[in-house]
């Protein structure tokens, strides 16, 4: 049962980054996301069976050493953000920005828990601090792949000039299966960016 509590901050790690989309839209003049009643932490409102139940679940009982799920993607419209070139950048880049914030905060409680006393309590927020850390660093991460549907696609489109257009479309007809090919046998190359980060915002090796 210990897995549950790192499913739990994973669960609101995903729905805080999927609101951050919806309120970055908002920012931007799309309405969508309010409509929907997508601009709410309950998290009963972001649930997917699947990525936010059933696959962490899995990792977790395989002994995966990365846990990662999703929410629900929450819906905007593209064609009513005020800057229409940039606007779905902004949207997309919104979630991860969320996450890295998150660990930036808790990155901080990690370091600085020691000073004020090495007691039982102090090293339990502490561990709890880093794991907070090292789940959004992942999900950040992960998410900034720039391969659809992960968000780090929105932010290369944004990017892409004219003449590379059709690179936009082959990801997006075969991003599924690129993405599955990436996850099974290039994502240890998160590993490494990972620790530092985690090092970085903590001062301690990722749990």
């Amino acid at each position: 049962m210990e897995f549950i509590f790192p499913l739990a901050i994973l669960l609101m790690s995903v729905v805080i980054h999927e609101v951050s989309h919806g309120y970055a839209a908002l920012m931007l003049g799309d309405r969508t996301a309010h409509y929907a009643g997508r601009l709410t932490l309950n998290p009963i409102k972001h649930l997917d069976m699947f990525g936010s139940v059933l696959l962490p679940l899995f990792l977790a009982l395989a002994g995966s050493p990365f846990l990662f799920g999703y929410a629900k993607p929450v819906p905007y419209n593209p064609h009513n953000l005020s800057i229409p070139r940039w606007g779905p950048a902004i949207v997309a880049a919104a979630g991860p920005l969320s996450n890295i914030a998150i660990a930036l905060v808790f990155g901080m409680v990690a370091r600085f828990l020691p000073f004020f006393g090495a007691s039982g309590e102090f090293a339990t927020f502490s561990a709890v601090a880093q794991l907070i850390v090292s789940v959004n660093l992942l999900l950040a991460l992960f998410n900034l792949v720039p391969i659809p549907p992960l968000d780090g696609s929105g932010v290369l489109f944004a990017f892409l000039p004219w003449r590379y257009a059709w690179v936009e479309h082959v990801l997006i007809r075969y991003g599924f299966f690129i993405l599955i090919i990436f996850i099974f046998f290039f994502s240890h190359v998160l590993s490494r960016p990972l620790f530092f980060l985690c090092n970085l915002f903590t001062g301690a090796i990722c749990l």
